[in-house]
């Protein structure tokens, strides 16, 4: 049956950022569909949570509380799916996120941990996964990129410069990693989450951003999650190097910061 090629059965995937919003969902999903997961956030207590939704779904859990804005933390996560479970097979690259800023308020530091948090850590654990995924006999690497890499608005420059950044590593770890390795990411368009309790508690922004996105809704984590497990598993097999934009069908961001001209 088709649906058989979205199983993960035997596999086993690192999620970033799993303690809540699309990285919870994310491996949960991967969790019901087979694989067993190492869960990866800063705080303990989300990410034991979502274990015990791992383990309620028939599946193991690892859970690994670090600051995956350390790009030698997010590298260290390689060996601690291997030391748990004796292989790697699936890197969900989720950490990531940078506040707007005006230009003018974006100093160069700025930029470069805002290039470092969403770009250097997916480096850093996909480079360090890949002698296992070799070892298992390939595996699959997905980044969570966004719209904003793709479309411009105000204030969005360090984020959107940084998750563009990632969409083109995509691009080019696919290149070199092939064929063993598929590398793809998704362009997420505007989901609700944690990071999102402003526009979910504002029912005029939320309503305004609805209407502003061509499907008329905002995403759900479970679209993200979705998406995850179609390019991690055997139906996803003949795609690398792909950036799948799951936006609602954006063609410009959603949510006007309501900066003048200068």
């Amino acid at each position: 049956m088709i649906l058989d090629r979205f199983l993960l059965t035997g596999r086993v995937a690192v999620v970033t950022g799993a303690g809540r919003g699309i990285g919870a969902a994310t491996a949960v999903a991967l969790a019901e569909a087979g694989a067993d997961v190492v869960l990866a956030a800063r705080t303990e207590e989300q990410l034991r949570e979502v274990a015990g939704q791992v383990e309620a779904a028939g599946r193991k859990a690892e859970v690994v509380a670090a600051d995956l804005s350390d790009p030698a933390a997010a590298a260290a996560l390689a060996d601690a799916a291997t030391g748990a479970f004796g292989r790697l097979d699936i890197v969900v690259n989720n950490v990531g996120g940078t506040l707007p800023r005006p230009l003018l308020e974006t100093s160069p530091r700025f930029l470069e941990e805002a290039f470092r948090f969403n770009v250097a850590t997916a480096h850093a654990l996909t480079r360090a996964a890949a002698p296992a995924m070799l070892a298992a006999g390939g595996g699959a690497v997905v980044n969570i990129s966004s719209a904003l890499g793709r479309v411009a608005g105000r204030g969005y420059l360090a984020y959107g410069t940084a998750k563009a950044a990632l969409a083109h590593y995509t691009r080019l770890a696919a290149a070199d990693l092939a064929p063993k390795i598929r590398v793809n990411a998704i362009a997420v368009g505007t989901v609700l989450t944690s990071a999102l309790e402003i526009v979910a508690a504002n029912p005029e922004l939320k309503e305004r951003m609805e209407q502003d996105t061509p499907l008329r809704r905002l995403g759900e984590p479970e679209d993200i999650a979705a998406a995850v497990l179609y390019l991690t598993s055997p139906a996803g097999a003949y795609l690398a190097g792909k950036v799948l934009e799951v936006d609602g069908g954006l063609q410009a961001p959603n949510l006007d910061l309501g900066l003048p001209d200068l």
